[in-house]
C-alpha cells in the first residue's frame, strides 16, 4: 500500500460524504433499517474500499482479494453504499434496500451479492468466521488479509470470545479486527446495559495486539492498519471510537437511531441539508 498523502485523505473524505448521503436515501426508501451505526462507520468503510482493501469490483471473486467480514450485519447499508460507490453495482440499486427480491437485504447474504464474503445477522459470529478464514488462508500459504468488523454491543456475545481465543492461540497475524466503539446498542448505552470496559485489556489477555484510534481520523485509522501488518506474532484489534449518526448533528449519539430509519420526504430533506451543511455538499450520482 502506497504512503497515504493529503490528497488521498481528501479523496477518501469526499467518498465518505457521498456514502453518508446514499445511506440516508436508501434507508428512507426502505422505510426501515439502522441509521446510527452506518453513518458512524462511513469514514472507515470509505478508507477500506478506496484505499486499504486489495479487491477488484469487476472481479469480486478474485482469489488474491482481501476478505472483509461484517459481523454486525445490521450496519450493512454502509457496506452496500461503499461497494456501490466503488463500482460493484450501480449506486441507484441502493434504493432497493430491504425490498422483496432485492440483492440488498437488511442483513448481507453471501450468495445474493458478489463481493459479500459471509451471511451475517446473528451477532457474535463474525470473529469466529474470520478466524477460520484466516487460519485456512495461512494453511494454504496465501498472503491475503482478513478484516473482521464488529460492533461494541456484540462483545457481550460469548461466541466473540471463542473466536478471540482461537485467533490469539493460533497467532493469526493475517487478521485484523475492527470494533466500532460507538457506545450504543438498541437498549441504550453499552456501559449501562452490560459494561464492556476494560475492553482493550480483555483483548490483550487473549493475546491480541490492541490499538485504539478515533474512527473519524482517516490518517490514524490507516496508520493503525499499517501497524497491524507489521505485527507477526499475534492478531490485531483496532478499537475505533466513533460517533453514532456522525454527520447529522440532530441524531449524533442518540441511541434511539441505532435501529430507526428516517421517514418521509421532509425529514429526509432536513437530514441531507444538515449533513451537507456540516460536511460540505458532495457531487455524486444523486445530486
Amino acid at each position: 500500500m502506497a504512503a497515504l498523502t493529503d490528497k488521498d485523505i481528501l479523496f477518501i473524505e469526499e467518498k465518505a460524504k457521498a456514502i453518508r448521503e446514499t445511506i440516508i436515501q436508501m434507508l428512507v426508501a426502505a422505510g426501515s433499517g439502522h441509521t446510527a451505526g452506518p453513518l458512524g462507520m462511513a469514514d472507515i468503510f470509505a478508507a477500506m474500499y478506496f484505499y486499504v482493501l486489495k479487491h477488484d469490483p469487476k472481479n469480486p471473486h478474485w482469489e488474491e482479494r482481501d476478505r472483509l467480514i461484517l459481523s454486525n450485519g445490521h450496519i450493512t447499508p454502509v457496506r452496500y453504499a461503499a461497494m456501490a460507490h466503488a463500482g460493484y453495482f450501480p449506486v441507484e440499486e441502493c434504493l432497493t434496500l430491504r425490498k422483496f427480491g432485492s440483492r440488498l437485504q437488511g442483513h448481507p447474504e453471501r450468495e445474493r451479492l458478489p463481493g459479500v464474503e459471509t451471511t451475517s445477522g446473528p451477532l457474535g459470529s463474525g470473529l469466529s468466521q474470520a478466524s477460520g478464514l484466516a487460519y485456512g488462508l495461512r494453511m494454504d500459504g496465501k498472503k491475503n488479509r482478513v478484516f473482521a468488523f464488529m460492533s461494541d454491543g456484540e462483545q457481550e456475545e460469548g461466541n466473540t470470545w471463542e473466536g478471540a481465543m482461537f485467533a490469539g492461540t493460533y497467532k493469526l497475524s493475517n487478521m485484523t479486527a475492527v470494533i466500532d466503539r460507538n457506545n450504543i446498542q438498541i437498549d441504550g448505552m453499552t456501559e449501562d446495559t452490560m459494561p464492556l470496559e476494560p475492553l482493550a485489556d480483555k483483548y490483550r489477555a487473549f493475546n491480541w495486539h490492541v490499538l485504539e484510534v478515533g474512527g473519524h481520523n482517516i490518517r490514524d485509522f490507516v496508520e493503525a492498519i499499517e501497524e497491524a501488518k507489521s505485527i507477526y506474532e499475534k492478531p490485531t484489534v483496532i478499537i475505533a471510537h466513533t460517533t453514532p449518526g456522525k454527520g447529522v448533528p440532530d441524531i449524533e449519539c442518540d441511541f434511539h437511531y441505532h435501529g430507526y430509519a428516517p421517514g418521509g420526504k421532509k425529514e429526509t430533506e432536513e437530514l441531507l441539508k444538515k449533513l451537507r451543511t456540516a460536511a460540505g455538499k458532495v457531487p455524486h450520482e444523486y445530486a
